[in-house]
């Protein structure tokens, strides 16, 4: 039996997700993981009206679902909700009019490997891969609700959600699944020293030996874990919306290493491997943090303000800019810092 490792030593007052202690089998009477009778992931804060002009270029209107860059290409992709659909901005002609693409449904997460977006669209049960330049989607069905998808050698990791598991995508075949301790899948990151998925119900993350098939051990992540990304050093940072605060564990053995208070309701997250900075939302008070993260603990380079409820942030490994999607209808805002 495997076990979600306690890190009492960094506690904070629960804010309705979980009491960590040990043992991961939700069907059992005898669970040793204590949890509320209904467990509820974080969800961003609430944002107030802009007060301060956004900084950079606001492009278009309408809501976002998610952003990111092809930093190979010179590529802005867009996930715009209603209709469903991807605006692709050339990143050096910016007052161009976006290549506008169809979706199937509303797209969750858009996840970069160079030359190729993964686009993972739950209401569908489906995963698209957009290869760029040629602007090419291929689709796979996986049935369920798919969360994220993430390139991984020659295969596809999927985040199911509320399936509980990862499916691997090969090239061809069926797929397989790996499954077990997880109350939701909601995102699976690769750090090059190992694979994790982040569990936005039961606030943790887990070790995932894809080889052997098999979630491994788990730590809690804050009380509220809400994202993930990879940085350069074998790590992964997850926001944590109900605290406030920016956690870092390395993936190999998986431990924690840094717990950084990050007031304002952070969110969403995004990685510049070129700089080593890490891009928060804060959906609490309309701003963006730019923390470096080389150090022992991560130093606050930049802040601007942004457009309402910025859920959603991706940034340009070739220029530094960043991107940021409103959750609430004001449009993709981009930065230079």
């Amino acid at each position: 039996m495997h076990r979600l490792a306690a890190v009492s030593w960094i506690a904070l007052p629960l804010a309705g997700a979980l009491v960590l202690s040990g043992c991961s089998s939700a069907k059992s009477n005898s669970d040793e993981l204590q949890i509320v009778a209904n467990p509820v992931a974080a969800r961003p804060a609430v944002s107030p009206a802009v007060t301060v002009k956004p900084a950079g270029q606001v492009l278009g209107s309408g809501s976002v679902s998610a952003v990111a860059v092809d930093p190979k290409t010179s590529t802005l992709v867009v996930a715009v909700p209603a209709p469903p659909a991807l605006r692709l901005y050339d990143l050096n002609a910016l007052a161009s009019p976006p290549v506008n693409m169809p979706l199937y449904g509303p797209a969750s997460r858009l996840t970069v490997t160079p030359g190729k977006v993964e686009i993972a669209e739950p209401g569908q049960g489906v995963v698209q891969q957009l290869s760029l330049p040629d602007r090419r989607l291929t689709e796979t069905k996986t049935g369920g609700q798919p969360a994220s998808s993430i390139a991984y050698g020659a295969d596809r990791l999927v985040a199911m959600g509320a399936g509980k598991d990862v499916q691997v995508l090969p090239p061809a075949g069926p797929a397989r699944t790996i499954g077990g301790q997880l109350y939701s899948a909601d995102d699976v990151v690769d750090t090059g020293d190992g694979v994790v998925v982040l569990d936005r119900l039961r606030t943790a993350v887990f070790s995932l030996d894809v080889a052997a098939g098999k979630v491994d051990e788990g730590l809690r992540a804050g009380d509220g874990a809400a994202n993930v990304v990879a940085d350069s050093y074998g790590r992964v940072l997850v926001t944590d919306a109900r605290a406030g605060a920016l956690i870092a564990f390395s993936a190999s053995p998986l431990i924690m290493r840094q717990r950084f208070p990050v007031p304002g309701g952070a969110y969403g997250i995004a990685y510049d491997a070129r700089r080593s900075l890490a891009w928060v939302t804060l959906t609490e008070r309309n701003e963006v943090v730019g923390f470096d993260v080389r150090g022992g603990e991560p130093v606050e380079k930049y802040r601007f303000p942004t457009v309402r409820q910025p859920d959603s942030v991706g940034v340009d490994e070739n220029s530094g800019r960043v991107v940021i999607g409103s959750a609430a209808g004001e449009g993709t805002q981009v930065i230079q810092p």
